[in-house]
């Protein structure tokens, strides 16, 4: 568990000085915006979905560094994924976070998901790690409000 712990702490800083898919995709075929009102994190998130496949994804915003890299973190894991694969992804992952699920029995299918395990310590800050999952869904679902995570 305490190598876990590591590495969630190693990807969280890596992440988040170094985010990955840190731009607006334009054009973008699906988009929505998501504010946690507690942190007061505000993600922005940009998709180009064909033929029911994400092909590119990028994501904007501010907030905190558990924000910034899970948003940075899911962007990696979705591209290239069918929507239906993206959708299952984040059921995955609210369990992972919220302690439904068990990092180490399910590490084959969570891959680089399994480090925020570490988040479910910290119950303030789940919300911080699922706004980006949840404003990926609302623009998946072209959802026009502003997605909160109250």
């Amino acid at each position: 568990m305490e190598d876990l712990r590591d590495l969630y702490q190693e990807v969280i800083l890596d992440h988040n000085k170094n985010p990955k898919n840190f731009r607006k995709v334009d054009p973008s075929s699906h988009s929505s915006e998501g504010y946690n009102p507690l942190c007061g994190d505000r993600i922005n998130v940009y998709l180009q979905v064909k033929d029911d496949k994400i092909q590119d994804v990028g994501f904007e915003g501010s907030g905190c560094a558990i924000s910034k890299a899970a948003a940075s973190v899911m962007t990696t894991v979705i591209k290239g994924k069918s929507v239906e694969e993206a959708r299952t992804l984040f059921k995955k992952f609210q369990k992972l976070i919220t302690g439904e699920m068990d990092a180490f029995e399910h590490m084959a299918e969570l891959g680089k998901l399994a480090v925020f395990a570490g988040v479910r310590e910290f119950p303030v800050r789940v919300k911080c790690a699922a706004l980006a999952w949840h404003t990926l869904i609302a623009a998946l679902e072209k959802e026009n409000e502003v997605v909160s995570t109250e």
